[in-house]
């Protein structure tokens, strides 16, 4: 019978053609305060990911270490890139959506809805005609700790889409109390969103929910997935259709009819994920207060996460 070491918990046999015995669970870097929006720039061979409080976006890398990507970044939370390679991502300290342009120069996407000021958007993902899709909770203007303490201006915390061509922001989906991580099934007619409005109400289930895709709108397909410790926040698909989200007690793994497969055990609250490293089998997690990468037997869905 295969041991498995302690940080993999496998609960479906599936789980063993994504997981390796000999897989170590390492920290790349800690020392950080609120560690999220895990990117990895394949490009470059390195990863990007947020320090939220401490306003930095963080470069790290095998060969180079640990160095400042970006100060002064306005509470950055989540980031992804577009299907031209460009780092997009949300910002609560002046609650829009940024796009870095090749030259270095910042272009804000959205920052409004009917004339009102978003809320603090916080997660995105980039569909394949260029839309950006995008979740506005109120995470960043509750407090002064990832963002600037203010009155929520919108209506609801909506889901938006904006349009590549008019660069319209449109509310998609406005039932959730805090809509967080989301991301596309692999032929993006299934987009879905995480629930995380237990963060601050433990009446709110923590569930993972899925939408059918028609064009710019979205129809609900009920729950995807539920998670049995913490809540869901950033998560990832693989190349085979899994879903891997962050969780209370590290990652879960469900696979594409909604079974969990396993869990990836980690010391530290995990906030988001990425795949990727030099042969994209590492899988990056932030967590806290460290970055973690692990070995698994599989890729990121995002075209640009691959080698």
């Amino acid at each position: 019978m295969i041991k498995f070491p302690s940080h993999l918990d496998v609960r479906d046999d599936r789980f063993l053609q994504l997981v390796h015995p000999l897989a170590r669970l390492t920290k790349v870097a800690d020392g950080f305060t609120w560690t999220e929006g895990p990117v990895w720039i394949g490009d470059h061979n390195c990863l990007l990911f947020s320090d939220i409080p401490s306003q930095r976006i963080m470069r790290w890398s095998d060969t180079e270490g640990l160095s400042v990507f970006r100060s002064s970044s306005g509470f950055t939370n989540g980031n992804s890139r577009d299907r031209q390679g460009r780092l997009v991502g949300c910002r609560h300290g002046t609650r829009d959506v940024v796009r870095t342009e090749s030259n270095g120069s910042l272009t804000v996407l959205a920052s409004s809805y009917q004339g009102k000021r978003l809320n603090s958007p916080n997660d995105l993902v980039v569909s394949s005609d260029g839309a950006v899709w995008f979740t506005d909770p109120s995470y960043g203007i509750m407090t002064n700790f990832e963002g600037f303490q203010a009155e929520q201006e919108q209506d609801a915390r909506n889901v938006f889409r904006i349009d590549p061509q008019t660069g319209a922001c449109t509310a998609v989906v406005s039932d959730f109390v805090q809509p967080n991580g989301l991301a596309f099934s692999l032929d993006e007619t299934r987009l879905f969103i995480a629930e995380s409005g237990a963060s601050h109400d433990p009446d709110v289930p923590t569930v993972i929910r899925q939408f059918d895709v028609d064009g710019s709108t979205l129809r609900d397909r009920g729950i995807f997935a539920t998670i049995d410790c913490g809540i869901p926040d950033g998560f990832r698909l693989d190349i085979m259709g899994n879903l891997w989200t962050s969780a209370g007690d590290g990652v879960h793994c469900f696979a594409s009819d909604g079974a969990l497969l396993g869990k990836i055990l980690l010391p530290e609250t995990v906030s988001n994920l990425c795949f990727g490293g030099r042969n994209g089998h590492s899988m990056f997690m932030t967590a806290t207060s460290s970055v973690f990468q692990v070995f698994v037997n599989t890729r990121g869905a995002e075209t640009w996460t691959r080698p």
